[in-house]
C-alpha cells in the first residue's frame, strides 16, 4: 500500500471519530451544515478510494461533480460560522443578515477567482480547470476567514476552545497547504515530487481531522458575551446595511413607478 493510500484511510478512520463526536458531542445542533459537510466528506472520501481502482474512466466526472457539492457545501460553512460567531446578538439582528455574510463571500471570491490557476492552467482540459479555480478560491476563502477570526478573536469574544475558531482553524490549515502544493507543482520537476506533494496534502488533511478529533471532546468554553462597544457597532453596521437595502429597494420602486408614469 503506498503512503498516500495509507493517509487516505487514516483519514477516513479518524474522519469517522469526527462525525461520532460532532453527533455525541450534539455539535451538529450549533454547527450543522458543518456536520453536513463532514458526513458528505467521509462518504466521498470513501467512494473516491473504490473509483480510483475499478472505474478510473469515469473518475474525472466523478470528481468534478463532488468538487462543485464540496465547495457549495464550504461555502455554507464558511456562512455558519460567520453567523454563529454573532451568537451573541444574534436576537437583535433581522433574520437575513445571514445572506449579507454570503454576499461578502461571493464579493471576495469573485474578486480571488481571475487569480487562481493563473500559473497551472495551460493547455489543461476545461474540466480541470474548473476544478482547480474554484479548489483554489474556496482555499483562499478559508485562509481569509480563519486569519480574520483569529486576528479579531479578542474583539469578537472567542478562543481557541470556541468550536467557531476549531473549525475555522482546521479549514484553514489545510488549505494553507493546499494552497502552496498548488504554488509548488508550477516548479515540480518530476513525477515524484508531485506525488511528494500530494501526499504533504493529504497529511495535512488527516493532521485537520485529528485536530478536530481531540478539539470536539473536549469540553466547549462557555461563549463570551461581547463588549459593550464592539456590540454597538456591530448592530450599527448591521443597522447601517439593512438601511442601504432599504433605500436602494425605495429607489428602485420610485424609478418603476416614474417609468410608467412617463
Amino acid at each position: 500500500m503506498s503512503i498516500e493510500n495509507a493517509l487516505w484511510l487514516a483519514g477516513i478512520v479518524i474522519e469517522v471519530a469526527v462525525v461520532g463526536l460532532l453527533l455525541y458531542k450534539r455539535i451538529w445542533r450549533v454547527l450543522p451544515i458543518f456536520s453536513a459537510y463532514c458526513a458528505w466528506d467521509l462518504l466521498s472520501n470513501a467512494g473516491n478510494l473504490g473509483i480510483r481502482y475499478y472505474y478510473i474512466d469515469i473518475y474525472r466526472t466523478v470528481y468534478l461533480i463532488e468538487t462543485v457539492v464540496d465547495s457549495l457545501l464550504v461555502f455554507g460553512v464558511l456562512i455558519e460560522i460567520g453567523w454563529s460567531v454573532l451568537r451573541p446578538i444574534r436576537s437583535h439582528l433581522p433574520r437575513a443578515s445571514w445572506l449579507g455574510i454570503g454576499l461578502f463571500l461571493v464579493i471576495c471570491g469573485s474578486l480571488i477567482w481571475p487569480f487562481t490557476g493563473i500559473h497551472t492552467l495551460a493547455n489543461l482540459p476545461y474540466e480541470i480547470e474548473f476544478i482547480v479555480r474554484i479548489q483554489q478560491t474556496t482555499s483562499v476563502l478559508r485562509i481569509l476567514l480563519f486569519l480574520l477570526m483569529a486576528g479579531c478573536s479578542q474583539l469578537l469574544s472567542i478562543g481557541w476552545r470556541d468550536r467557531e475558531l476549531q473549525v475555522a482553524t482546521g479549514l484553514g490549515f489545510y488549505s494553507l497547504v493546499s494552497l502552496a502544493a498548488a504554488m509548488l507543482r508550477t516548479h515540480q520537476t518530476s513525477l515524484a515530487q508531485y506525488g511528494h506533494l500530494n501526499q504533504i496534502v493529504v497529511a495535512s488533511y488527516v493532521i485537520s481531522l485529528l485536530y478536530w478529533a481531540l478539539a470536539f471532546a473536549q469540553k466547549e468554553a462557555a461563549r463570551r458575551e461581547f463588549t459593550p462597544k464592539m456590540e454597538q457597532f456591530l448592530l450599527a453596521l448591521a443597522g447601517n446595511a439593512r438601511a442601504a437595502r432599504l433605500a436602494m429597494a425605495t429607489s428602485s420602486d420610485e424609478d418603476s413607478q416614474s417609468g410608467r408614469h412617463s
